[in-house]
Formats: C-alpha cells, sequence, structure tokens
C-alpha cells in the first residue's frame, strides 16, 4: 500500500522506522512546505517522490493513504483535503483541536468511504491489550491512575524566551493534546466516556498548560480515574490499575512494555508482554489501518474512542481555561 507522509518531524521519522517491518507498507511520497525540506527528508528514507503542493499530492494517483504528521490545528484540514480525493487518513494523535473538528472530519470519511483513524499508538500496543486480557484478575476496578510526565527539551528554551511549536497554543498544542492525549485515550478504551470530567492545569505566561490533571468519575461502577501529564516536569512512578483483588502496574503508558500485577496477599505476577522488537511501537497502529482498508472495514469503533477522548479534552480545557483560535472557528 503506497502512503505519503505529510510533514516532516521526528514523529514521520518513528513512524517510517517503525511501519517498515510491516511487508505491506510503502512510503511513496513526502509533502513538506518547502521541496528543499521534501527532498532531504526523502534523500534520507529513500521516498521516491517529493511535494510542496497539498493540491498536487491530493491529485496523485499513485498514492493510497496519507499519514498526517502536520501541527495539531492542520489535522482536520489536511485530512479532508486528502479524504475528499478518495485516500485514506492516518492522523497522528491528537486527532483535531476538539471535538467539532473531529465530527467533521468522521463525516468526509463516511461520505468518501475511506478509513479515518487516530495514529494512538498505545490503544493497538500489544501491551495496551494484555492489559485488557488480564484485568480480570484483579477484581472489580476502583481506581485507575495513567500518567505520563516529560520534561520537554523545549521547556529550557521556552524559559529563555524562544517559544517553539510545542509550547503555542495557537497550534492546538500544550500538555493536555501532546502529553495527557496518551492517557485520555487508553481511558476511554478501558472504561468509556466517563461521567464526569474535572480539569487543572498549570498555565504558563503565554497560556499554555505546561502540566494538567484531569479526574474522571465512573458513577455508576464506583470508578475514579486520575490522569495526571506534563511536559514541564519527570515522573519516576508508573500507571496502575487498581481493583479489589490487586493492582496492576504499568510502566510506560504510551509504550507499555512491562506489566505486573500485584495481589492483595502481596504476591506478584509479571504478565508477557511479546512484541516484534521495534522501538517507538507505532508498528501496530499501521498494521490495524492497513488491515481495515483491505478488509472493507469500518474504523468505527476506534473512532468512537477517539471522539470519547475530544469531548473529555475539550470539557477539561474549557474548565483549565485553556483557549485555542481553533475553537472558535
Amino acid at each position: 500500500m503506497n502512503f505519503a507522509i505529510i510533514g516532516t518531524n521526528f514523529i514521520s521519522e518513528w513512524l517510517i522506522s517503525d511501519a517498515r517491518q510491516c511487508e505491506k507498507f510503502h512510503v511513496q511520497a513526502v509533502y513538506s512546505r518547502t521541496m528543499e525540506k521534501a527532498k532531504a527528508f526523502a534523500a534520507k528514507y529513500q521516498i521516491p517522490d517529493c511535494y510542496d503542493s497539498l493540491e498536487a499530492l491530493a491529485a496523485a494517483d499513485n498514492i493510497d493513504a496519507v499519514y498526517v504528521a502536520s501541527p495539531t490545528f492542520l489535522h482536520e484540514k489536511h485530512s479532508i483535503q486528502m479524504m475528499k480525493a478518495g485516500k485514506h487518513v492516518l492522523c497522528e494523535k491528537p486527532i483535531a483541536s476538539n471535538e467539532k473538528e473531529v465530527r467533521r472530519m468522521l463525516e468526509v470519511a463516511k461520505e468518501n468511504h475511506v478509513v479515518l483513524l487516530e495514529a494512538m499508538k498505545s490503544a493497538f500496543d500489544p501491551g495496551f491489550q494484555a492489559v485488557l486480557d488480564n484485568l480480570d484478575k484483579i477484581g472489580k476496578i476502583r481506581r485507575v491512575t495513567f500518567q505520563y510526565c516529560q520534561y520537554s527539551s523545549r521547556y529550557d528554551k521556552f524559559k529563555n524566551g524562544i517559544i517553539e511549536n510545542a509550547f503555542k497554543p495557537e497550534l492546538s498544542n500544550g500538555s493536555i493534546m501532546d502529553i495527557g492525549v496518551y492517557c485520555v485515550h487508553p481511558l476511554m478504551k478501558l472504561l468509556g466516556k466517563p461521567d464526569k470530567v474535572y480539569g487543572f492545569a498549570t498555565k504558563l505566561h503565554n497560556g499554555v498548560d505546561g502540566q494538567g490533571t484531569i479526574i474522571c468519575e465512573y458513577e455508576n461502577e464506583g470508578i475514579i480515574a486520575e490522569l495526571l501529564f506534563s511536559k514541564i516536569t519527570d515522573s519516576v512512578l508508573s500507571s496502575q490499575i487498581q481493583g479489589e483483588a490487586g493492582s496492576m502496574i504499568i510502566e510506560e503508558i504510551p509504550l507499555i512494555n512491562k506489566i505486573k500485577i500485584r495481589y492483595r496477599d502481596k504476591t506478584w505476577e509479571e504478565i508477557d508482554v511479546s512484541k516484534e522488537g521495534q522501538m517507538n511501537n507505532m508498528l501496530y497502529e499501521v498494521e490495524e489501518f492497513i488491515r481495515l482498508i483491505e478488509a472493507g472495514e469500518s474504523a468505527d469503533v476506534h473512532n468512537q474512542y477517539s471522539l470519547w477522548e475530544m469531548q473529555v479534552m475539550d470539557e477539561a480545557r474549557r474548565q483549565m481555561g485553556v483557549v485555542f483560535p481553533a475553537d472558535d472557528k
């Protein structure tokens, strides 16, 4: 299947490196705003075709699917342009700036009979499936704590007055979108949409959220979920799911390479997480994307989690006072 890549950042590099382990994945083209960057990226990864025009890329008849890795505020625009041209779209997380954009994207996908899928690597990782397969061992779930706190390499520049894209709310960026989504989406797949959402954030001087916490309440199930995320601190603690019979410990929620269960009798069980050796676990989202296309299946189940994810983040941002220009469209 011939793919085009929109965006030449490190995320695109990770995807290509991982996805090339899939025999059905072939990168045919790359788009950048300048032909110079497109050609440099193409030379590095042996990509045949280069574009600096989205219109030309959309019209290309040798492209089956497009991986959209442009800044978040452009996800809707770029995805819709490609889908209207009959191309399937794998869109990097978060899939859009807000719920309204996601709904428009899903409408266009349906109208044009193409697959739209959020590239949420943890949701398709064998590690997450291992979590689901072993949940019954910890009894009735009472508390979920997912956390991903990673000090951004760009934060030092921010403190010195150099504001790069990762800290620009006008691009629909910030800790909740860049980091928090890795906590929100798995929770939606694990428990579904919560009944109540509470959002808290530390806002930096330009209005971007540097760190935050989302509390989700599942009233009928008697479950409380805590989602902790940050771009201005590191965390050394694991995520966990607490049940009445034991607790499941999950290291690195975006990658899920190690899972352990501690039972109430203080014994431990290590859960096997078998993978195919890739570094950034982006292979599995590509495999599922291609499978859906070839099988002619709907991505509705996956897209429901993405829609709930965005609804939760929209409400949390409303309470945090984190606003993007895209919210006013």
